[in-house]
């Protein structure tokens, strides 16, 4: 597995997040009992520079916590890659997670817990976003609920 971190900003400190971020995404992909076999970027930028990819991307000119961009085509349930080969050596990409660390801070203070929470829910929540999980209607938002808070849960995040 291939995990590829990249701190695009200086307004928030990162430091102890690659390690928690990893965790995270693994466990997301033991949860999913999806292969080891994937490559997933993860990039850390200021409210500026998501504000400008929210605006190009879903139209949105204001910054957002997280945004996904998956690689990997699904079938119709959550989770099945189909491009995914479960025989290949090769590693294959499955999608790049863009979080606001500054963001990331506001909104930790605003819900009254740790900036690392909100780090590793935002990054458990694009991942399940990679893997085709949406929350568009109340019950693709239950489900994607349950198995973020199944991911804290092992991970033994509280609130």
């Amino acid at each position: 597995m291939n995990i590829l971190i990249d701190n695009r900003q200086d307004k928030v400190d990162a430091i102890n997040l690659e390690e928690l971020v990893e965790k995270v995404i693994k466990t997301v992909l033991e949860v999913e009992e999806v292969i080891d076999n994937v490559e997933v970027s993860v990039s850390f930028v200021d409210n500026e520079e998501i504000r400008k990819l929210n605006k190009y991307y879903r139209g949105i000119d204001k910054p957002t916590d997280v945004l996904s961009f998956p690689l990997a085509e699904f079938e119709d349930t959550y989770g099945e890659v189909e491009e995914i080969e479960e025989d290949s050596e090769e590693v294959q990409p499955i999608g790049d997670i863009v979080i606001s660390l500054e963001k990331a801070l506001e909104q930790s203070m605003e819900y009254g817990h740790s900036f690392e929470r909100e780090v590793a829910y935002l990054t458990a929540h694009s991942m399940l976003h990679l893997l085709g999980y949406d929350h568009e209607t109340e019950e693709e938002r239950k489900i994607m609920r349950e198995k973020e808070e199944e991911v804290m849960a092992r991970l033994n995040i509280g609130r």
